[in-house]
């Protein structure tokens, strides 16, 4: 089994910047794909961010140009840049890991995003 460990969530202003941290341990193989979702009050869960093992990487619209996911893999790790924050971009998110090909991503805790000035 996989354990997924996000930090870094918080509050700042409209404008401002947070670094998100997903920590992944246990049977983690290879990672094929690690991801951000993140849902908000009254909303639906929504991919935010994505990246595969060989470096691809997927983002939802609304975030492109302002959120940059990236990782180190000796860390196990996924972070996602938040930048150019707007209120809009409050909500909880959450880290999803898959270990291989056709696994069952398995999901952290999440950590609360507040946008607000």
């Amino acid at each position: 089994q996989v354990q997924v460990v996000e930090s870094g969530g918080g509050l700042v202003q409209p404008g401002g910047s947070l670094r998100l941290s997903c920590a992944a341990s246990g049977s983690v193989f290879s990672l094929y794909r690690m991801g951000w979702y993140r849902q908000a009050p009254g909303k639906q869960r929504e991919l935010v961010a994505v990246m595969t093992s060989g470096g691809s990487t997927n983002y939802a619209e609304s975030v492109k140009g302002r959120f940059i996911i990236s990782r180190d893999n000796a860390k196990n790790t996924v972070y996602l840049q938040m930048n150019s924050l707007k209120p809009e971009d409050t909500a909880v998110y959450v880290c999803n890991v898959v270990p291989f090909v056709g696994a069952a991503g398995s999901w952290g805790q999440g950590t609360q995003v507040t946008v607000s000035s």
